[in-house]
């Protein structure tokens, strides 16, 4: 037997904006919540962040139902 494949989507519920922190939370196995919150408070730092969730958010494919 072999491993599920894990792809890399946006869901389409449980999003709050575009779903990008839960397709990540859900990717790596993690809380969405707490995905959320340390993007949140990533935010705060000075970087990109805002930048790269506009790309994921472009790139990333919606999940198939």
């Amino acid at each position: 037997m072999s491993a599920p494949v894990r792809s890399l989507s946006r869901p389409r519920e449980g999003t709050v904006i575009a779903g990008v922190c839960a397709g990540l939370a859900d990717y790596f196995g993690l809380s969405r919540g707490l995905v959320r919150v340390l993007f949140l408070l990533s935010c705060l730092l000075p970087g990109p962040q805002f930048v790269l969730y506009l790309i994921l958010w472009v790139l990333m494919p919606k999940r198939a139902v």
